[in-house]
């Protein structure tokens, strides 16, 4: 009688939103508008953290730039982004964005979140202890990193 060995792997399942086609195209072009500071921080899409206040994957996280090893990779990382970007898209609340930012990003020792509202066209700007900069035209400055974007090329 032929047995086979069976090897059970315990995973973990994670239900995912799907991404519209806006959301997409908004992490795209901030992370292009984010290149001229390619220098200063890694930009990193959809990078997932583990941080203090829980596990959280920003749609764009700008991290102190670094030296990268291919060779040894990280599935999350430990250490909080300088700014985490949300887009919200079609399925979330707004005021659950904002108490993720609140109660989960700035805590953990992100210096910046931006909140962008695709609809209305418009970007909040979060900041430690601070009521949040609201941008609806022009150049949005982030006095935490000195990052300035303008809104025409995120939102044409």
């Amino acid at each position: 009688m032929n047995t086979q060995a069976i090897e059970i792997i315990e995973t973990e399942v994670v239900l995912e939103e799907v991404m519209s086609l806006n959301h997409s195209r908004l992490i795209h072009r901030i992370s292009v508008a984010l290149l001229p500071y390619e220098d200063q921080f890694d930009i990193l899409p959809e990078l997932e953290f583990e941080l203090s206040t829980g596990r959280l994957k920003p749609d764009v996280a700008l991290l102190p730039r670094q030296r990268y090893d291919y060779e040894r990779d990280l599935l999350r990382v430990a250490e909080p982004p300088v700014t985490a970007v949300e887009v919200l898209s079609p399925t979330q609340a707004f005021d659950a964005l904002v108490l993720k930012i609140k109660n989960c990003y700035l805590p953990a020792g992100v210096q910046s979140a931006w909140l962008v509202l695709p609809t209305v066209q418009m970007v909040y700007v979060f900041l430690p202890n601070q009521a949040p900069q609201v941008f609806t035209t022009g150049t949005l400055h982030d006095p935490a990193t000195g990052v300035e974007v303008q809104l025409a090329d995120i939102f044409r």
